[in-house]
């Protein structure tokens, strides 16, 4: 038996080395970042410490976090199996038993009281079990989250979960419809390892809370936590239920393992209001909800759904709100003051969690006495309306470390849980053997991996709005650009009203940068029908078809004009086209209209206002005709002379390299992926348009300017490198050939032209 109990204290022993020495770096390093004393920047200047600014705050915590990973990655690959000892079964929060190896994520300094006794008793047993998470259990979450910003705050959260986690995770997130499009094609496209996605469509249960009068600025989703035990699965027996305003700093299994301290009939586990707000004291005639002593906070709430459906927990909350309303009249705090209330009235429910579990950074707050030092912390809460510009001694830190997740590269945390195999994912199994199919001493191995690779997504990064037209006419303008060309959008919503998709390839730190710039940005704010859609960057090419393809993916008009960044179309352009979806009867044929391409070298360039100016400036030299002097072919069809004297719409034949703007019905075929950076991109999609038959028509009375700017990347690569050029080349051929063989003999053609791009 002794044998025994120390062979047993030799596993904890090693696996908690394995487990807490990064978690003890992450502490170490944060406790060293914030010290009493500061350190000067020079010895000539004691009091510089004070100049140090939030970047490099910023820098530090960035560095740290990538310390930290790179630590882990060292110990799972220096330790390659777990020591063997006895296993048993456990109980699973889906309700199922299995067998595994006990590891990590004991609850530290909970302060639970007779966790200390043990600890102090001499008359304890080394073998005595301790509160474990199963190495490979599921972790469940639940988070409410509707809208464009909340699901855009939600990412911050997630990101800073799947960070520290060492555990599989299954989210369950209840939203409206945009919510559900929008995480539904992130975690899709994210491709995150052993974590699984469930919705749950808000809009059905509104009828349950819409009852209730709500104050908060959360509205009726605020309430809807309330419903969980009739929301979530009926065998789900536990689940984690976060705010979107949450920010983890440490393993979200050491908060699961507190389910293991409840006792008796507690089925809730909440921390402390930090607020004096349900003591009735911070202003004058203010009245709150019943709540026991100072009332807890709802933002990280344990549930025991098991134990709440067997108390009726349906019933018991509304008649409880039944009762209270008839004097409150409305709720302040949303779902928290009703969980106050059934407290109140219940106290035996709830498990009082350690306030490191919530500190929150709200008015009024009390959470500076929650904690000594700020390395001691696990979650914080950003909950108030002012979110991060909330006054607290230590906000510029938490600021800090929220911003490090918030830029945090996602792709980073595709890694998979060691030790924990994951479910299979046929797609992700299908994309693998797809990718092993490739040949990697391929001269264009890379060009060829580029079109599978699969890119983050976030699709409407910012508020969208649109009202279609009864007509049935409409038009959006699609295209796709990088940060260095942010500086066109404003220009483009001035020249077009109508509604425009656009995607964006950046970096998570991009994506930031991007945000403030629109918010800064009168124009671009007073602008609710333009899509701003987010493709994460990975690889060393810009995948300019697959940002067409996804932007294109959101268009919600039955016509798309195909267009790019860098140019500005004619004033009125949009009432133009959708005026030429009558004339020309597109609902019934199928057509590509074309819009007809000039350029400027001049950077700043009186814009003509009509056919007729646009005509003197290209007799002056001002103008030219797109790409005159480097790629004819590429226009020339367009017919420019007819177009000068042209009052109707008139019909062009497909030519070798042709690569007009066209405005297209919204079920035209997608750009072809193998094409990446410069050169046959659009080429290719004209190609498959002319396969398709479409008619490609000129229109007299329309133009779209392309201004100048510096090269991009990719054309430079083109230029200089021999061996883009021949994998280009190879890759054309390939296409040409798959044309011939999806289309036919009417596609010989595009094997007997004489393509030189």
């Amino acid at each position: 038996m002794l044998g025994m109990c120390r062979g047993r204290r030799k596993f904890v022993a090693a696996s908690l080395a394995l487990i807490f020495i990064p978690a003890l770096t992450w502490l170490y390093l944060s406790s060293a970042n914030f010290t009493v004393k500061p350190l000067p920047l020079s010895p000539l200047d004691p009091q510089s410490s004070v100049l140090i600014g939030a970047a490099a705050e910023h820098q530090a915590l960035e560095l740290r976090l990538r310390d930290v990973e790179e630590h882990n990655h060292a110990l799972r690959r220096d330790i390659s199996l777990p020591p063997r000892v006895p296993t048993h079964s456990s109980h699973h929060s889906n309700g199922r038993q299995g067998n595994h190896l006990h590891t990590h994520s004991t609850e530290e300094g909970t302060g639970d009281s007779e966790a200390k006794k043990g600890v102090a008793s001499g008359n304890s047993s080394d073998c005595v079990p301790q509160p474990v998470v199963n190495k490979c259990e599921t972790i469940h979450l639940a988070i409410v989250c509707a809208g464009y910003n909340a699901s855009r705050d939600v990412v911050t959260l997630v990101k800073s979960v799947l960070f520290h986690r060492r555990n599989p995770l299954h989210f369950h997130f209840i939203t409206d419809s945009i919510a559900r499009k929008i995480l539904a094609d992130l975690f899709h496209t994210w491709m995150v390892p052993a974590v699984h996605v469930n919705f749950y469509d808000a809009d059905e249960l509104k009828s349950e809370v819409s009852w209730i009068p709500n104050k908060h600025y959360s509205g009726i989703y605020g309430l809807m936590k309330l419903v969980l035990t009739k929301t979530l699965p009926s065998d789900l027996q536990k689940v984690i239920v976060l705010d979107t305003d949450i920010t983890f700093a440490t393993d979200i299994a050491e908060l699961w393992v507190v389910f293991h301290k409840f006792k008796g009939q507690q089925v809730l586990g909440l921390v402390e209001n930090q607020s004096d707000w349900y003591l009735g004291n911070l202003w004058k005639n203010h009245r709150p909800w019943p709540a026991l002593g100072r009332g807890f906070n709802t933002g990280v709430i344990l549930l025991l759904l098991d134990r709440l459906r067997k108390l009726k927990w349906e019933q018991m909350w509304r008649l409880t709100a039944e009762r209270e309303l008839m004097s409150m009249l409305s709720t302040s705090l949303a779902d928290q003051d009703i969980f106050n209330a059934v407290i109140k009235q219940n106290p035996f429910l709830v498990h009082q969690l350690p306030c490191f579990w919530n500190v929150q950074l709200s008015d009024h707050t009390r959470s500076e006495k929650c904690y000594k030092d700020v390395s001691d912390l696990k979650v914080i809460h950003w909950n108030s309306p002012k979110k991060l510009r909330v006054k607290n001694k230590h906000v510029e830190f938490f600021r800090n470390l929220y911003l490090t997740f918030l830029e945090y590269d996602g792709n980073l945390l595709r890694r998979e849980l060691f030790g924990c195999p994951s479910e299979t994912d046929h797609n992700s199994e299908n994309l693998q053997k797809t990718l092993s199919e490739l040949d990697e001493d391929d001269p264009c191995y890379e060009f060829r991996r580029e079109r599978f690779t699969v890119h983050r997504t976030h699709v409407y990064f910012l508020h969208f709005e649109y009202e279609p037209t009864l007509d049935n006419t409409d038009v959006t303008l699609v295209a796709q650009l990088s940060m260095d060309r942010l500086q066109m959008l404003e220009a483009i919503c001035k020249h077009w009203e109508g509604p425009i998709s656009l995607a964006l390839y950046l970096s998570d730190a991009e994506a930031q940068q991007f945000l403030r710039y629109a918010q800064g940005s009168e124009v671009l704010m007073s602008r609710s029908n333009v899509g701003y859609h987010i493709v994460y960057k990975e690889g060393q090419f810009y995948p300019v078809n697959l940002l067409r393809n996804v932007a294109m993916g959101q268009v919600n008009t039955p016509y798309m004009f195909l267009s790019d960044i860098d140019f500005l179309p004619m004033y009125g352009l949009y009432e133009y086209l959708r005026k030429s979806v009558v004339q020309l009867d597109m609902a019934n044929t199928k057509k590509a209209l074309v819009v007809p391409a000039f350029e400027t070298l001049r950077y700043r360039l009186s814009f003509p206002k009509s056919k007729a100016e646009l005509l003197s400036q290209l007799d002056m030299g001002t103008l030219f005709t797109f790409r005159y002097h480097v790629w004819t072919k590429g226009h020339a069809p367009t017919d420019f002379a007819k177009w000068r004297t042209a009052t109707t719409p008139y019909r062009v034949q497909w030519e070798a390299d042709f690569e007009p703007y066209v405005m297209v019905r919204r079920e035209s075929p997608e750009y072809d992926r193998r094409f990446v950076g410069f050169g046959w991109n659009k080429v290719a999609h004209i190609m498959e348009l002319d396969a398709q038959e479409y008619e490609f028509v000129v229109l007299p009375n329309a133009y779209m300017i392309h201004m100048p700017h510096a090269p991009s990347f990719d054309i430079t690569k083109f230029r200089s490198n021999k061996q883009y050029r021949a994998c280009l080349k190879t890759l054309k051929e390939e296409f040409q050939q798959n044309m011939s063989r999806r289309y036919g003999f009417a596609a010989l053609k595009y094997m007997t032209v004489d393509n030189n791009s």
